[in-house]
């Protein structure tokens, strides 16, 4: 019995678009990172990335369960005394709505240089355009 390894060199990217208008952040965000993993394919390997491109629109439309608006925090250090500052999710998402997307899928991927190469074929977008037209994405329903 044979074991198929796939190469990156035969990887076949393609592109989905995703609608955030309606949908939960954390639900939204581990389909996504499935994706850009490539868990949805057959030839899913962990050390190749075999993911696909994922754009996300509508970003400042995504919905959050619970007292989440008004608890949750985001932080961010600068190494220096002081330096720790926070944002609640609701600023956070009114100012840039794209940043929390961001932040959550990329909290699911792995934290290596091969999690740092699949963040990279996130786009989001707060809005419901994208300039990507050329790369003809495909719907993908989550």
């Amino acid at each position: 019995m044979k074991t198929h390894q796939i190469s990156k060199e035969a990887v076949e990217r393609r592109w989905y678009v995703v609608d955030a208008e309606g949908k939960t952040l954390g639900r939204l965000a581990t389909q996504v990172a499935r994706v850009l993993r490539g868990k949805h394919k057959p030839t899913y390997s962990t050390y190749v990335d075999n993911g696909d491109f994922v754009i996300i629109v509508n970003a400042e439309k995504v919905q959050v369960t619970g007292a989440k608006l008004e608890t949750k925090r985001y932080y961010n250090y600068s190494g220096h005394m002081g330096g720790l500052r926070s944002i609640l999710l609701s600023e956070q998402l009114r100012s840039h709505p794209d940043r929390v997307l961001r932040h959550a899928v990329r909290g699911m991927l792995p934290k290596n240089r091969l999690g740092r190469q699949m963040v990279e074929k996130l786009k989001v977008y707060a809005g419901p355009k994208h300039p990507h037209a050329a790369q003809k994405p495909e719907l993908l329903e989550l």
